[in-house]
């Protein structure tokens, strides 16, 4: 497969003022030197604490921030680096599903309106016409109706609200769509329903995912392949079936042990982590994991593994392995 994103040493720094006077200012490292690359129709989904960087990771991607250093590659094109123009239309190419579609709504337009801005603002020559079929393709493709276009936000319910926010990350063709906790916040039926809607859009279309979400049964049923990112760093990669059945960091490990058992005689270890996630603005020296790793040795408190292929197509970064 070819690669549609790729990543090299993306960091993200935030500037912290403290104290009265603002003199005590400190660096909050929210990305720190992540890796890893996304290939064309596939899922890469994305897990972690929260607070760990995953959603800082996502805006990164879609140029909502702009990384301290590092590359963001994009059909081979570092998108850092582009001219205002080009920018434009890399927003076409790329877009995001939101964890809470109702707040990046406005609430005053109805969804007709919501769905045309995009196309007005990227397709200005289509006639009006063209766009209302457009619309209403859109909210047929994602399963509500052409009748529901002249409603406004609030008058949906949660579900339909996310259904609306993928009709309008589909609304100009992209390539890739990173989905921000598309479905944290919506009752387990309602999860399933978007997450299939999801794989019959990606199956249609060939579009590729960056998925980011902290619940590692919904990333498993949806991913290829799976980043496992710890105060900013990514710990390990793998494919979904790898990484559930072989996890070798630590952090992985105690991860899969939370999930649920998906059979009541299934026999399963459960790995409590010891102590409090550090704060990103004073992380621990070596290893950031090492102050809650139950095998953290020496040399985990003095220098920072890097993140490697151990066996074939699983990287980890872990003095241990």
């Amino acid at each position: 497969m070819e690669s549609l994103l790729k990543l090299t040493g993306v960091e993200k720094n935030f500037h912290i003022n403290r104290g009265l006077f603002k003199r005590n200012n400190k660096v909050l490292k929210a990305v720190d030197g992540v890796e890893f690359n996304i290939e064309k129709g596939e899922t890469f989904g994305l897990v972690g604490e929260s607070g760990c960087g995953k959603s800082t990771l996502g805006k990164l991607i879609v140029k909502l921030l702009n990384p301290s250093s590092g590359n963001i590659y994009f059909n081979g094109r570092d998108i850092t680096k582009i001219s205002k123009k080009e920018h434009l239309q890399y927003t076409r190419d790329i877009q995001m599903i939101f964890q809470d579609p109702f707040s990046s709504f406005n609430p005053r337009q109805k969804v007709i309106d919501i769905l045309m801005e995009p196309l007005d603002i990227h397709f200005k020559s289509l006639s009006i016409d063209k766009k209302r079929k457009v619309v209403e393709e859109l909210l047929e493709r994602v399963g509500l109706t052409a009748n529901q276009a002249n409603r406004y936000p609030h008058q949906f319910s949660g579900g339909q609200r996310q259904r609306i926010g993928i009709a309008r990350a589909l609304s100009l063709n992209p390539k890739l769509i990173v989905c921000d906790e598309p479905v944290s916040a919506l009752d387990v039926s309602i999860q399933s329903q978007i997450i299939n809607l999801l794989k019959d859009i990606q199956k249609d279309l060939g579009i590729s995912y960056l998925f980011i979400a902290h619940n590692l049964g919904v990333v498993k049923h949806i991913s290829d392949r799976i980043g496992v990112m710890y105060l900013g760093n990514i710990v390990e990669t793998a494919s979904k079936e790898d990484l559930f059945e072989n996890p070798l960091h630590p952090y992985t490990k105690a991860l899969i042990s939370s999930v649920p058992k998906e059979h009541p005689d299934e026999k399963k270890e459960r790995i409590v982590l010891r102590g409090e996630i550090p704060s990103p603005s004073e992380p621990p020296v070596g290893c950031k994991f090492h102050t809650r790793c139950p095998l953290a040795q020496e040399i985990c408190r003095k220098e920072v593994p890097v993140l490697e292929m151990k066996i074939e197509n699983h990287r980890v970064a872990c003095h241990l392995i």
